[in-house]
């Protein structure tokens, strides 16, 4: 599994959060079937500032978020609640690049402490959020998100993290 990691600001722990992405990383392929040193995804980790100007262009909303992705391909399932179209690298060659996922850190930060959550427990959710984003996975319709969130909770079970739902 190759995940490229770049600290752009915010004061984010470096090696500790190329640990936390590996693990997270890892759990979610696992848990879908899907061999992780198949694939490869790239981090930004920025501060509030960069991640607002990001919304904005990407999605029109100029504020800060605590998660985006960029899927490197459209995956989603047709149907609502169906599962997505689930990658098939091939099995010999460089790994299929799944896209990229941007983390904010004060607005991660402030989540957790308001929530009274472990700063990476929540960035570990939001490292699985963002990967299931690159995989289709997403929460617009009720079955959709129930689908997304039973999937975050058990790949979160698997990592000794509590069901952040």
């Amino acid at each position: 599994m190759e995940i490229d990691v770049l600290i752009e600001g915010g004061d984010w722990p470096g090696d500790s959060l190329e640990d936390l992405a590996e693990r997270a990383v890892a759990a979610a392929l696992d848990e879908l079937g899907l061999e992780p040193d198949q694939f490869a995804v790239s981090l930004l980790a920025c501060d509030d500032a960069r991640i607002a100007g990001l919304n904005a262009e990407f999605r029109g909303k100029p504020a800060p978020t605590n998660v985006l992705s960029w899927p490197s391909e459209e995956r989603a399932a047709t149907t609502p609640g169906e599962m997505p179209h689930l990658p098939a690298p091939h099995p010999v060659g460089p790994p299929l690049e799944l896209g990229d996922i941007a983390l904010a850190y004060e607005t991660c930060a402030r989540e957790a402490a308001e929530a009274g959550k472990a700063f990476d427990d929540h960035v570990t959710h939001l490292l699985v959020h963002g990967l299931l984003h690159l995989l289709g996975f997403d929460h617009e319709t009720g079955p959709d998100a129930d689908l997304m969130e039973g999937l975050e909770t058990r790949i979160l079970a698997r990592l000794g993290v509590s069901d952040p739902y």
